[in-house]
C-alpha cells in the first residue's frame, strides 16, 4: 500500500512529493472525510479530498500505485468527482484573476499599487 503523499505525486496532483507532504501536514488532504497524515496509506475505493485556495477537489481512487505515471495513464488510477458548485467557484476565481490584471502585464508599478490602495 502506498502512502498518500507518494500517491498524490504519482498521479500528478502535486509536482513534487515534498509539496504533497506539506499539504498533508497543513491538513489540506482528507481521505474519506478524515484528515490524512503524509504516512497514511491509500486503498482502492478511497475518496481523496484536496483543499486548494478555498476549493475542495474530490477524487476517487480506482487503483493504487507507487511509481509516477504518465499524464495519459492517470484516468486509470483516479476519477475526479468534484461537485459542480466547486468547479463554478474555480471558474469565478479564474475570471476575477483575469479582470484584476492582464496576463503578461508584468509586475505592478508603483502607480498601480497606489491606485489599488486608493480603491480599497
Amino acid at each position: 500500500m502506498p502512502r498518500i503523499d507518494s500517491f498524490l505525486w504519482s498521479v500528478r496532483l502535486y509536482k513534487t512529493r515534498s509539496k504533497a507532504t506539506e499539504a498533508c501536514k497543513k491538513n489540506r488532504i482528507l481521505i474519506n472525510e478524515a484528515e490524512a497524515k503524509p504516512s497514511k496509506e491509500v486503498k482502492k475505493g478511497d475518496v481523496v479530498m484536496i483543499k486548494k485556495s478555498g476549493i475542495k477537489f474530490e477524487y476517487k481512487v480506482l487503483e493504487v500505485l507507487s511509481k509516477r505515471v504518465g499524464a495519459k495513464l492517470v484516468p486509470d488510477y483516479l476519477k475526479e468527482t468534484t461537485k459542480i458548485e466547486e468547479k463554478e467557484k474555480l471558474k469565478l476565481q479564474q475570471l476575477a484573476q483575469k479582470t484584476y490584471r492582464d496576463k503578461g502585464a508584468g509586475r505592478p508599478t508603483k502607480k498601480d499599487r497606489r491606485d489599488l490602495e486608493n480603491f480599497w
